[in-house]
């Protein structure tokens, strides 16, 4: 992909969207390549990771465009600063003041930055990442959120195995390789359209991230049990879970958007399961819930949250949640596990999870419903990892009973997870 003026100028103008914008990243940048058919695969590469580039490290660089921060200033600074280009190669957009100013910009020393501008961290959260890893960690995490995520796949074991997908993809001219620890997944080098690969289009496999493909492990549904994926969303996991089960038993997939449950159809169509109900449910106290109290063998808990473990792909994410925010995920957090654990029969397993880095969202809430339910006990989501020969650095992090996944040590997104046992 050559660089050119016209590459340049759309990737201002998304960046100025995006900076004054109230919706997600995802969704503006989305829309403006459906307004920009034009551009081919490699041109909408190019134009996604400038503008990505410059929200992961907008602090940092708002410091190098020194008095005059606009959004030309930012992408030019990122693609000189970041992401490497020389002069030569931007002398075709730049001006001469431009040019003196970009010299200016590279000599900047990051160090001589306070440590939340260096690390391009909103305050409040440098603040809070603080008190929870040590200097050295949090440099390191912090490197780690900000690389672009790896593509990774999940294998759908009703269609193929991993093997055969592995050598198909391969033959095709696409580098791809086993994931590091779960058994379904495949990851690949590069970002390569799929979404018409014969693969895909017949349900053999599914996007998903190593680390949320590890859930469907932790809660483990077998055959002929009746499971819950509580906050079903799209159905990633929902997809993963009725696999598991062979597509025999019962799988609901709750969730309170029609819209999302709706994006479950054509995933649920080539996917070749016959065992999933999507249901949409008001809210976590939903009649649809209450009649089935006391009568599933596990329930899943992807808890909606603050997403601050997912910066890889949502780097705006870090600049949209505030301390405020995050108070008002954990109380809707407490209450949808709440709810989420009447329907857990005795002897059944509870998982709750979030792609949050934070302890407030994370152990704080377990630790919250632990105490108000005594009925519930812990068991140790490396051992139960280990039993399905998925061995995993927990960390240590609370006496090793939690997983706990960071992008710099595993290679995955940000999640948290806790097993607990109806007794």
């Amino acid at each position: 992909m050559r660089f050119t003026p016209a590459l340049f100028k759309h990737a201002e103008v998304l960046l100025s969207e995006l900076l004054r914008s109230p919706f997600p990243a995802d969704l503006v940048v989305s829309r403006y390549f459906r307004q920009h058919r034009e551009l081919g695969h490699a041109d909408r590469g190019f134009v996604a990771e400038s503008v990505y580039s410059v929200l992961r490290r907008k602090r940092s660089l708002s410091a190098r465009c020194l008095d005059d921060v606009t959004s030309r200033r930012l992408l030019l600074a990122s693609l000189a600063c970041v992401q490497g280009m020389n002069r030569r190669e931007l002398d075709a957009v730049l001006s001469e003041v431009e040019g003196k100013w970009l010299a200016q910009a590279k000599a900047l020393r990051l160090e001589d930055l306070p440590p939340a501008i260096r690390l391009d961290l909103p305050d409040w959260l440098y603040e809070t990442l603080k008190t929870q890893f040590d200097t050295q960690e949090l440099e390191s995490l912090v490197i780690g959120l900000n690389q672009s995520a790896p593509l990774d796949l999940r294998v759908n074991l009703l269609k193929a195995d991993r093997e055969l997908v592995l050598a198909r993809l391969n033959a095709d001219g696409l580098t791809a390789e086993p994931c590091r620890y779960s058994p379904l997944g495949i990851r690949l080098l590069g970002k390569p359209a799929l979404s018409r690969h014969p693969l895909f289009l017949d349900g053999s496999f599914e996007v998903q991230d190593e680390g949320s493909q590890l859930l469907g492990f932790l809660l483990q549904p077998k055959r002929g049990e009746m499971v819950a994926d509580f906050c079903a969303g799209a159905g990633g996991k929902t997809l993963l879970l009725g696999a598991m089960m062979r597509s025999q038993g019962r799988l609901y997939a709750f969730d309170v958007a029609e819209k999302r449950l709706a994006k479950l159809k054509p995933r649920l169509a080539r996917s070749g399961l016959s065992n999933v109900h999507p249901v949409r449910i008001e809210s976590e106290n939903d009649i649809k819930i209450k009649r089935l109290a006391g009568k599933l063998d596990r329930v899943l808990v992807d808890a909606p949250c603050s997403g601050l473990g997912t910066l890889r792909r949502n780097p705006d994410l870090k600049w949209r949640q505030t301390p405020e925010s995050v108070v008002e995920l954990t109380a809707k957090q407490a209450a949808i596990l709440r709810s989420a654990s009447s329907l857990v029969k005795k002897g059944g397993r509870l998982v709750y999870a979030t792609c949050s880095l934070l302890d407030a969202e994370n152990e704080g809430v377990v630790s919250s419903f632990l105490s108000a339910h005594p009925e519930f006990v812990t068991l140790s989501a490396a051992e139960v990892l280990r039993r399905q020969a998925i061995e995993i650095d927990c960390d240590h992090y609370e006496g090793g009973l939690r997983l706990r996944l960071l992008p710099h040590r595993h290679g995955t997104d940000g999640f948290y997870s806790a097993v607990m046992e109806r007794q």
